[in-house]
């Protein structure tokens, strides 16, 4: 019986004996071996507890993957990707979690799993019909897990949809919901399974770009999610480990039980609502850093900018030397369509170049479908082959949205492009045989909405060694525009018309090259503007810099408008074609093209030939012959006495020069003497608001002076308008004392309508005040609109006005300011009551 016992024993363990030989003899005996662990999905939980923990799973590694959004430029495809390896990841671990398999086992598994659904998923576009693996899609599979990370680090986002990058995804999702997985079914504590979440969320930000989606929103989903998760998970154990202690003792109170259920429940929901606030409460002060660190800044440099010569330099070269070569020869150029070198924001007296601190903007392009990027204009696909054309700088178009690049020497170099300034780069050089394509579109210009556009919030760097005269030349023009738009086209209607062309060249008025300080201001301080699209251009943008356009001076060549290739399906670009014109940035629309440079037609007047003087040969001439003196009638004969009585009488010498210097100074007081008068009549009323009437009034006369010299430099004031809104209406013409104003109109109104009378220590802190901002605003604007501001009558007629309509000038009819020496307006008398009522 025992013997039998004994056998069926050995038979019961599921197969875990076998036969083997004893030692010394040839008959098999029976040898022990591992028993077969249960599966992890065994231990007395529904399955829906497992299909809670892999749903809670799949969402928080969606919500890391979701990072990945801008590097692929929120292309669908890494969504597929993404999400499919989190799905394939889950499934694995599950497989792993049920069978007991070992590290080997899930390697194998693992791996065959990524290469049979990764052609469907991560390489579409080598797949045989999408989704049966071929050997590219497969290989591409392979190599990607070594090369994958650096391909996806060094290419310009967003990388395209190629197998090269696709596995980053693909790959980074499927490990990581197989560790997520394996960790929470077969680990007692779930929060290890949280920790490859975490990791993935961490190497979307990392591998992606300085770009965000959504930061905030998914970091506090991720926080909530992974809090309920846990809170759930220690609820589950906690009940298994009190069934264990139980066993079979059955609960006898069972409200109390529903009730401590209840209070967990609303105690883990209070935990999720406190980390999603504190998440959302947090995010903003710790995201508030201007720049975003991440690996593709730091694996690949930007290029050194500082070692390469501004295009622009070679514009006189081209002009001269190159006239008639064709550089590059273009297919599927649109009509005025232009082709660009490079956009120059950086001035330092000497040159216009790239800036070189936006280096790191340039970013290696790789996949020629890269740049994919829709950007709201007509498609095109222009085609480049380079003929005689050399530099680092790559012809291409404003919106670039791939480029597919062939060396004529071989493998394809290291391409950098500046998607802000549609700037492309070969540090090697371009040679002659190279040829790409890009797909650009070209942006539509909303003239209705460029017209009441205010100006684009960019960064520029700031400009050095800008010439005196450009800012007098420039607020000289601009003078009374209004607008942001019109302002742009008052400097380019001044160069156009002001302006005569000439290239220097042999035939032509001679016009220096460079566009230096020097050369800018001789250009703008000469009897004639002579130059060309360098001098013009450069000089365009330093005056809207200096009144605070953004705006950039870009090189590059187009065909006339007249010139009958223009529109043709394949252009020859040569050297003549070279031209430099102004880009201005505009809120909502973009940079926006100008063309300051007047027509070629426009030639300068030719200078004054000067007479050469032919001098004589010296001849000696014989002496004069003596003269006889003439016989004077007796009433002619010079009298000693008179003459000497003449000499000796200054009173009637300085009566004539008297009688000269008034004669020829009754027109010029004619003009000085109404300009005196109005200084006169300035400094008078100044003195008035500064010392006469209650302190309140004179705070008020304080903010009128600032009013009147805003009116008299050209400013419109509402006379209806509030005080902060003439202090709203004067940001745009005087940006430099904006704060200024804004305070000014602000203590302005306090004291005004505050109670009580401020101290006179607080008026004359107020006026000193009031006489910074007031040099402020004058010294923004150039020296001969100062002057005319001094002498000009118009603040002067608008108080006359006022006090004809039984006012003050610009305040009273909404804020009660001061009539007149010695007087308040009636609103001013009542709240005076008022405020001494209230004392």
């Amino acid at each position: 019986m025992s013997g039998r016992r004994s056998a069926a024993a050995g038979q019961g363990t599921g197969g875990s004996r076998r036969a083997a030989a004893a030692p010394g003899s040839g008959t098999p005996t029976a040898r022990p071996l591992e028993p077969r662990l249960p599966s992890a999905f065994s231990g007395g939980r529904a399955w829906w507890h497992f299909a809670i923990d892999a749903a809670v799973l799949a969402v928080l590694l969606g919500i890391a993957v979701l990072g990945f959004g801008p590097t692929f430029g929120h292309d669908p495809r890494y969504l597929l990707a993404g999400l499919g390896g989190i799905v394939l990841g889950i499934a694995v671990a599950a497989a792993g979690a049920h069978w007991r398999l070992g590290l080997v086992t899930m390697t194998g598994l693992a791996l065959g799993v990524y290469l049979v659904f990764g052609s469907a998923l991560a390489a579409t576009g080598e797949a045989i019909a999408g989704f049966i693996p071929s050997l590219a899609s497969l290989r591409g599979l392979l190599l990607g897990i070594m090369l994958s990370w650096k391909q996806l680090l060094t290419l310009a986002p967003p990388v395209g949809a190629s197998v090269e990058v696709m596995v980053v995804p693909y790959l980074s999702a499927f490990v990581a919901a197989i560790v997520a997985g394996t960790l929470a079914w077969r680990l007692r504590r779930a929060a290890w399974a949280v920790v490859p979440a975490m990791a993935l969320f961490v190497a979307a930000i990392a591998l992606g770009t300085a770009q965000t989606f959504f930061p905030v929103l998914r970091g506090a989903l991720f926080a909530a999610g992974a809090i309920a998760w846990l809170a759930y998970r220690h609820e589950m154990l906690r009940r298994s480990s009190a069934r264990a202690i139980s066993a079979n003792q059955p609960v006898h109170d069972a409200a109390a039980a529903r009730t401590s259920v209840l209070r967990r429940l609303g105690l883990a929901a209070g935990m999720v609502l406190v980390a999603g606030a504190v998440t959302m409460a947090a995010a903003p002060a710790l995201t508030t850093s201007a720049s975003r660190d991440v690996l593709r800044e730091t694996v690949v440099p930007p290029p050194d900018l500082h070692n390469l010569p501004s295009p622009l330099m070679r514009f006189r070269d081209y002009v001269k030397n190159e006239k008639d070569k064709v550089l590059f020869t273009v297919d599927g150029l649109p009509k005025n369509g232009r082709i660009r070198l490079a956009a120059l924001d950086s001035y330092d007296g000497v040159v216009f170049n790239v800036d070189p601190n936006s280096s790191a903007s340039f970013s290696p392009v790789g996949d020629p479908r890269a740049l994919h990027q829709p950007a709201g204009g007509d498609a095109l696909v222009v085609g480049v082959k380079i003929g005689d054309y050399t530099g680092p700088w790559i012809p291409g178009m404003s919106v670039a949205q791939s480029l597919s690049y062939h060396s004529a020497a071989g493998p394809t170099p290291t391409l950098y492009l500046n998607r802000d300034s549609g700037t492309a780069l070969d540090l090697a050089g371009v040679r002659q045989g190279d040829s790409y394509t890009m797909d650009v579109e070209v942006p539509q210009v909303d003239t209705k909405k460029l017209a009441t556009a205010d100006f684009g919030s960019v960064r520029l760097p700031k400009l050095e060694n800008v010439p005196q005269v450009v800012t007098t030349k420039a607020n000289d023009i601009v003078g009374e525009a209004d607008t942001p738009l019109k302002k742009v086209l008052a400097l380019e209607g001044a160069l156009q018309r002001e302006g005569k062309f000439s290239n220097g060249l042999e035939g032509q008025v001679p016009s220096t090259s460079g566009h230096s300080a020097a050369r800018i201001t001789k250009l703008l301080s000469g009897k004639q503007m002579v130059g060309d699209d360098e001098q013009y251009a450069t000089a365009m943008v330093l005056m809207a810099r200096q009144l605070g356009i953004p705006a950039r001076v870009v090189m590059g060549f187009h065909l006339d408008e007249k010139d009958p290739a223009n529109g043709a399906g394949t252009v020859q670009i040569k050297g003549d074609d070279v031209h430099a014109w102004v880009e201005v940035n505009f809120a909502g629309v973009g940079w926006v093209p100008f063309n300051p440079t007047p027509d070629k037609n426009h030639v300068p007047n030719p200078p004054e030939p000067q007479n050469a003087s032919k001098p004589k040969p010296q001849v000696l001439q014989p002496p004069p012959p003596p003269q006889e003196p003439a016989d004077l009638p007796p009433d002619t004969a010079p009298d000693a006495l008179d003459t000497n009585g003449k000499k000796n009488n200054p009173a009637g010498i300085l009566g004539a020069i008297l009688m000269v210097l008034g004669v020829a100074a009754i027109p010029v007081v004619v003009l000085v003497l109404p300009l005196l008068l109005v200084v006169l009549l300035k400094t008078r009323r100044r003195n008035r608001r500064f010392s006469t009437g209650l302190p309140a009034d004179r705070v008020s006369g304080g903010w009128s002076e600032v009013a009147s010299l805003a009116t008299d430099l050209g400013a419109g004031l509402d006379a209806n308008g509030t005080r902060r809104e003439h202090a709203q209406a004067l940001y745009s013409d005087f940006p430099d004392s904006r704060a200024a104003t804004a305070v000014l109109a602000a203590r302005a109104d306090a004291a005004i309508f505050g109670p009580g009378q401020p101290s006179e220590e607080e008026v004359a802190d107020y006026w000193a005040h009031v006489d910074h901002s007031v040099r402020d605003m004058k010294g923004s604007v150039g020296f001969f609109k100062r002057q005319r501001a001094r002498f000009s009558p118009r603040s002067l007629l608008v108080d006359a006005r006022a006090r004809a309509k039984g006012g003050t000038a610009q305040n009273v009819p909404a804020d009660g300011a001061a009539v007149g020496p010695g007087r308040t307006s009636w609103l001013a008398k009542l709240m005076d009551k008022t405020r001494r009522g209230a004392r």
